[in-house]
């Protein structure tokens, strides 16, 4: 073999070595100590206390799960375009939304807007079994893919309407949905098992209130946690719920 043929399969194996490092968890982690400061700035220094959620941030790679030119931008205390006119929540709202569910590992959650697939793995972290829906195909193929080279294992995925919920696999302990609908969608009000909670930001295109929802007696006992502002949920023509 000539030493230009060895030259070109070294820059073919490395490069193969370096797509792979793309997604495995096993590598060496250039923004583990950008990451660590992120969650004592953003999270703990804004009262996040749950040490599940604390761990769930400081586990999972959040660079991963957005478009590569905006890698640099991950760990920054706002919300990111994915494409598709979607975003990945800033840090401190996912780490809010999953605090206040205040989930445990016997726990079967539904999320309502897979997006990036980044909050997903945050649940994952945490709870038994997580089923999240998508309703643009393009980004439920993107989450699948980062989300099985991270190897979860506890992560169903499917393309669809997020107001319908998913029937098939209800009731749920905790449903978290992260597009805004006008009003709380009934089919996830009878998909949430008796005293479960759900976190949904409710209002328009402007105004909206994140709100915890707790299932007692049939009823959703409502709780506003605070001012957001999130993209709408949309139905499958486009139009917002």
């Amino acid at each position: 073999m000539n030493h230009r043929i060895l030259v070109y399969t070294a820059i073919f194996v490395l490069s193969l070595l370096s797509l792979s490092f793309t997604f495995n968890p096993g590598y060496k982690d250039k923004y583990e100590k950008v990451r660590q400061r992120m969650v004592r700035n953003q999270i703990v220094a804004r009262g996040i206390k749950d040490q599940k959620v604390i761990q769930a941030m400081l586990n999972v790679q959040r660079h991963l799960f957005v478009p590569a030119n905006n890698e640099r931008m991950a760990y920054e205390d706002r919300p990111l375009p994915i494409g598709e006119g979607q975003t990945i929540s800033q840090p401190y709202i996912v780490a809010l939304m999953t605090e206040t569910l205040n989930l445990n590992a016997d726990m079967k959650v539904l999320e309502i807007g897979t997006g990036s697939g980044y909050q997903a793995a945050i649940l994952a972290e945490i709870v038994k079994e997580v089923y999240s829906i998508e309703i643009i195909e393009s980004l439920t193929l993107r989450a699948k893919k980062v989300l099985t080279h991270l190897n979860y294992k506890n992560i169903e995925l499917k393309t669809g309407d997020g107001y319908k919920g998913w029937k098939e696999n209800a009731p749920f302990d905790a449903i978290i949905v992260t597009c805004a609908p006008a009003n709380i969608p009934e089919p996830l009000k009878e998909q949430l098992k008796e005293g479960g909670k759900m976190i949904i930001p409710l209002g328009g295109s402007i105004a909206q209130e994140l709100v915890l929802l707790e299932k007692v007696n049939g009823e959703l006992v409502k709780k506003v946690v605070q001012s957001v502002r999130f993209v709408p949920m949309v139905r499958d023509d486009g139009k917002r719920y």
